[in-house]
């Protein structure tokens, strides 16, 4: 019998992946997509009909629970990977209202639904912005939770509603957060697609905001591989899991690389925009991911200090493709 996953915010950068990593293992997706009146199921669009054979779309919001539940008990599915969200930091500065419906509201409803049809494990999404700035180096799992952003706020908030069902329901859910994943199909709103988008479109100009932030920078396969080896796994119920490289590396590292991967000396331009506010900057994150490691003997493959510089190769020829690049047009600063 072909085992089935239900996945929120398929449609997005991590979502396709992990739709894609599914798949290739022989499971069925029910891949839940934000709706739109265009049928537009965002990067899901762009996997093969091979891998769309085995995928379920269904355009539906989380923030309506009759449908996500009545959708989820279509699906017949018996695993809830929990990706949906509103992940954009400098749009929560000017929505906050919206990232609490969503990444609030929302994941009460998935916890909800999954408690009302009996699903036999939840894997919720969390962030490494719920830590803030590093207060110790590598962060583990009792790093003090800082929200200095309103999105950052709003996990949090998730996070603990997850462990609240957990607690009071004895819903098997387990928490993953991830740490900044990079990799093909990732929105230039993000910082490695918008410095290879812009090297690419503009003739070596790059605009930034600061350099000085470090990041722990996960390929997206591997974070992929992290939800499918928790999902398919057992234990870790009502607990957190970093999901990172053991790496970090500035933003100012990360312009050097790319402009070496693609030869080129390029002129760094200050954009105070895409500065966050000084109190909501997040100057540090390092994970230590040895809790999940251990819990799940898991390693990531294609990330770390030795392979993070192949994982950009990757992602840097992904861009050049012209036909991958049109989808960014170089319309300025990405909200």
């Amino acid at each position: 019998m072909t085992e089935r996953v239900f996945i929120t915010g398929a449609e997005g950068f991590i979502g396709s992946h992990i739709v894609e990593h599914f798949v290739a293992r022989g499971w069925f997706v029910t891949a839940y997509c934000l709706y739109n009146s265009f049928n537009n199921p965002g990067w899901l669009g762009s996997l093969s009909a091979v891998v769309l054979k085995n995928v379920r779309i269904i355009y539906g919001d989380i923030r309506d629970l009759n449908h996500l539940k009545e959708s989820l008990e279509q699906s017949e599915a018996s695993l809830v990977i929990h990706l949906a969200a509103l992940i954009a930091i400098p749009y929560s500065y000017r929505a906050p209202q919206s990232y609490i419906h969503t990444n609030v509201e929302g994941t009460l409803n998935v916890l909800q639904a999954c408690k009302e049809c009996c699903i036999s494990r939840l894997i919720h999404t969390s962030t490494s912005e719920v830590y803030g700035s590093a207060r110790f180096v590598p962060m583990d799992e009792t790093h003090v939770l800082q929200a200095q952003s309103p999105y950052s706020a709003s996990k949090i908030a998730a996070d603990q509603i997850a462990y609240s069902y957990y607690c009071s329901y004895d819903l098997p859910v387990v928490t993953l957060r991830p740490f900044n994943t990079f990799g093909p199909r990732q929105s230039n709103r993000a910082i490695i697609p918008t410095i290879i988008s812009q090297l690419l479109q503009r003739c070596n100009k790059v605009e930034l905001g600061s350099l000085t932030p470090t990041r722990d920078f996960t390929f997206v396969s591997d974070t992929a591989d992290a939800f499918y080896t928790a999902g398919t796994g057992s234990g870790g119920e009502g607990q957190v899991f970093n999901v990172g490289s053991n790496f970090e590396i500035s933003i100012g590292e990360i312009v050097d690389l790319v402009a070496e991967i693609l030869g080129v000396k390029p002129e760094i331009v200050l954009d105070t925009k895409r500065c966050r506010p000084e109190r909501s900057e997040v100057d540090r994150l390092w994970a230590n991911n040895e809790k999940f490691v251990n819990a799940f003997d898991w390693e990531p493959q294609n990330s770390g200090e030795k392979s993070f510089l192949k994982g950009l190769e990757n992602t840097v020829d992904w861009f050049k493709n012209p036909s991958n690049l049109a989808v960014y047009p170089d319309n300025g600063y990405v909200i």
